[in-house]
């Protein structure tokens, strides 16, 4: 598991995947989504807009990304 750190207390899922340099664009990010390769805390996320926080865990193919700050 990987900690990626942020500066505010949420980020939305597209902005953590660009934050995190896991994706190089908004259109990549809006691609990974939709083809239901996320998962926020074990669970299959397609929406952009979904507000993560402190301490969710993002999952990318195999690699797990958690949320510190």
């Amino acid at each position: 598991m990987k900690e990626i750190k942020i500066n505010t207390d949420a980020i939305q899922l597209d902005q953590f995947l660009k934050w995190a340099n896991l994706v190089s664009s908004g259109g990549e990010a809006k691609t990974l989504i939709k083809e239901g390769h996320i998962q926020v805390n074990n669970l299959p996320e397609q929406r952009r807009s979904r507000k993560l926080t402190i301490g969710d865990e993002i999952k990318i193919n195999e690699q797990v990304y958690k949320i510190t700050q």
